[in-house]
């Protein structure tokens, strides 16, 4: 069975810090490229970031860019997500994904 569970949210005040992970079971998550994702209440889904599968180059929306950080640990069978200086706008319950496997998703909440 594919899957992928996000873990690492919580809260946190407004300028801190979090990591996000994305373990995957079932398959080989180096061989995808994986996105996160974020959604608020109300509100659809977005892209947050990326990475390929092919030379790990990363994509990040641009309310995002200069503070978050996405990367893989191979050996782990995981993708993180580091995000640093965190604002409020940045509460959201975060997904991962690969391909059309989705996560149960990690809540993260920033207060002001």
């Amino acid at each position: 069975q594919l899957q992928v569970v996000e873990s690492g949210g919580g809260l946190v005040q407004s300028g801190g810090s979090l990591t996000l992970s994305c373990l995957a079971s079932g398959f080989i998550m180096d061989k995808y490229a994986i996105g996160w994702f974020r959604q608020t209440p109300g509100k659809e889904r977005k892209g947050v970031s990326c990475i390929s599968s092919v030379n790990n180059s990363t994509q990040y929306a641009d309310s995002v860019k200069g503070r978050f950080t996405i990367s893989r640990d191979k050996d782990k069978n995981t993708v993180y997500l580091q995000m640093n200086d965190l604002k409020a706008e940045d509460t959201a319950v975060y997904y991962c994904n690969a391909g059309t496997v989705w996560g149960p998703g990690t809540q993260v909440t920033v207060s002001s």
